[in-house]
Parts: C-alpha cells; sequence; structure tokens
C-alpha cells in the first residue's frame, strides 16, 4: 500500500511546478507551518477564511508585525487555499485587522560615505558593493548575475526575472569594468576545473534543464559570484556549486561599517537607496530612476524624494538665524 505524501511536501511540489524561486518557498511554506501550528495543528481543509483572519488579527494585534510582513502571510495562505487545496478563500471574506503602516524613509549613505565604505570592503564583496550602488541592483539580483547576463560589447548588465518576475537593463559602470573582467576570468577558470571533476551544472531555470539537460555545464550559465564550496541543492539534492551566500556579504559589510566608523544601520540594500537618491540629487528624471530600480509603481520610487539633500521646503531654520 503507498502511503500518501506528507502535506508541506504537496505544498513544496505545487510551488515548484509553478516555478516559483526557492526564497519564495521557504516564505510560503514557513507562514504555512506557523499558520497550522497557531490552531493547534489542526488540517488546513478543516479551516477557512475564519481561521484565517484569526491568525493574520494574531499577527497584527499581538506580534504587531509590519504591513508587509502581515502581507507575506496572507499571500501564502492565499496560495495555499488556491493552488493546492483548491478552494480559494472569497474575495470579501479577508477582513483582518491590518498591521499598522509605518512610513520609515530608507537609510541613505552620503558620497562621502559610500566612498569611506568602500575603501574598507575588498575582493568578491568590494565588487558587489560597487554594482549595487553603481547599477541599483538588488542583492538577490547580484547573487544571481550569471556570465551571460554582463555583456561588456553594449556595457550593460541584464537583469533576469528579477522581482515581479520582470526583465530590465542597467548601464554597466565604468569603474567596474576591468575588476568583473577579472572576476569572470576566475570563474572560466573554475568552471574548467568543475568539468574536469566532473561536478553537475549550476542551476538553470527548469525549462531549460529539461529543453537543454547540459545547459548548467556552459560557461554562459555560470554565477558571476559562485561560491568556493561544492554543496547540495536543498530542493533536488543534487551535488553542484551554488552562487555565494548572501551572508558572506552582509558578515563584510557589517565589518566595513564598524571600521568607518558609520553611525547607520548600513545594509546592502542601503546602497541601493543610496544609489537612487544620489541619482534624483543629480538632476535625474524620476521615471528613470523608477525604471532602473525596476520599480512597479513611481510612488515607490517618490519615497527618495523625501531624503534629498535639501531641505524640502527651501526656508532655512530659525534657529541658524540667531
Amino acid at each position: 500500500m503507498t502511503q500518501k505524501p506528507k502535506f508541506m511536501w504537496l505544498v513544496r511540489e505545487r510551488i515548484r511546478t509553478m516555478q516559483y524561486s526557492y526564497f519564495t518557498e521557504k516564505n510560503y511554506v514557513f507562514w504555512i507551518k506557523r499558520f497550522i501550528h497557531f490552531h493547534k495543528l489542526r488540517h488546513p481543509n478543516d479551516m477557512s477564511s475564519d481561521e484565517v483572519n484569526q491568525f493574520l488579527t494574531h499577527l497584527a494585534v499581538d506580534r504587531k508585525v509590519a504591513p508587509s510582513t502581515q502581507n507575506q502571510a496572507l499571500c501564502a495562505l492565499v496560495f495555499l487555499y488556491k493552488e493546492v487545496l483548491k478552494c480559494p478563500l472569497g474575495e470579501n471574506t479577508i477582513n483582518a485587522v491590518r498591521s499598522r503602516l509605518h512610513r520609515n524613509l530608507p537609510v541613505v549613505l552620503s558620497p562621502s560615505e559610500v566612498k569611506r565604505l568602500l575603501n574598507y570592503l575588498h575582493g568578491i564583496p568590494l565588487l558587489m558593493a560597487k554594482l549595487i550602488y553603481g547599477t541599483g541592483l538588488r542583492k538577490s539580483e547580484v547573487h544571481r548575475l550569471r556570465v551571460k547576463d554582463i555583456d561588456f560589447e553594449r556595457n550593460q548588465v541584464i537583469v533576469k526575472r528579477g522581482k515581479g518576475n520582470k526583465d530590465r537593463l542597467l548601464p554597466l559602470p565604468e569603474a567596474c569594468r576591468e575588476e568583473l573582467q577579472k572576476q569572470i576570468e576566475f570563474v572560466e577558470q573554475l568552471h574548467l576545473k568543475d568539468r574536469r571533476e566532473n561536478i553537475n551544472g549550476v542551476e538553470v531555470p527548469y525549462a531549460l534543464e529539461i529543453k537543454e539537460p547540459n545547459a548548467g555545464k556552459s560557461l554562459v550559465w555560470q554565477w558571476v559570484f559562485p561560491s568556493f564550496r561544492i554543496s547540495t541543492d536543498p530542493r533536488t539534492l543534487i551535488i553542484r556549486r551554488h552562487h555565494v551566500h548572501p551572508s558572506v556579504f552582509a558578515k563584510h559589510v557589517k565589518k566595513a561599517v564598524e571600521k568607518a566608523g558609520i553611525n547607520k544601520k548600513v545594509t546592502a540594500h542601503v546602497f541601493r537607496h543610496s544609489f537612487a537618491t544620489h541619482l534624483l540629487e543629480s538632476g535625474a528624471d524620476i521615471r528613470t530612476v523608477q525604471e532602473l530600480m525596476g520599480h512597479s509603481d513611481v510612488r515607490t520610487t517618490q519615497i527618495y524624494t523625501h531624503v534629498l539633500n535639501r531641505n524640502p521646503s527651501g526656508t532655512l531654520s530659525p534657529l541658524d538665524k540667531l
């Protein structure tokens, strides 16, 4: 007698069938488990929108999570009922207490702070920081860059399937060009070593893996920032080379911030915030910045106008007149 697959495996299988990212898979599985545990391990088949509302209200009222966090949980549960259980939640049935929206202004570095910070970074973390500040790439987009995504002839960085599954073109900063060329030369040597040792190819999009099974062994699909170690793919359990782990860059940035004496909470995303703000300060059109940042709505880009290096009203503080 064949055993029924475990419920969470069915969830993962559906996520992978729909070709969602590993990051999305981890988030959805996390929130679905939280939902089930909150309701004392009741099966989702035995629950509906009432239980969903109770859980989302708990997150807002008791846990005081941010609106984006509550929305993540909601998306996971909408996916669960629509795609896994085939019993979609009604459009007007979600009426949970919503988390209070706090308009937090983005942390932005001044140009001199960026320069100081870069002086304390070296090697791959330095090149990654330059790319984020020089192009506005998201941290995840930098980690997932492939050799084919760097077009030296046209001076472009190609973002494939970025946030919202959108592609976009970014100008390649001249200050990164030579370092990127050296990095790709290193990738070529590492790739040759992997081929000699018959290491499995890197992960490629699902459809391409079926159409061209050996695509992951070609140079063009190799990661620009590969891990030095071979590891097991958490989804397929295939032993292969992945891109460098996101925590590596974060650790180097944290150390550099301390050495530079910058009293701000600086993450990888702060380089991206600084890119947008400094472009606007230099007179760039907000629609151009929106396109470079990959924002669907210009209102998302407009948040950077609130942190420009000038007084909003153009007036002098009365204290400075004393």
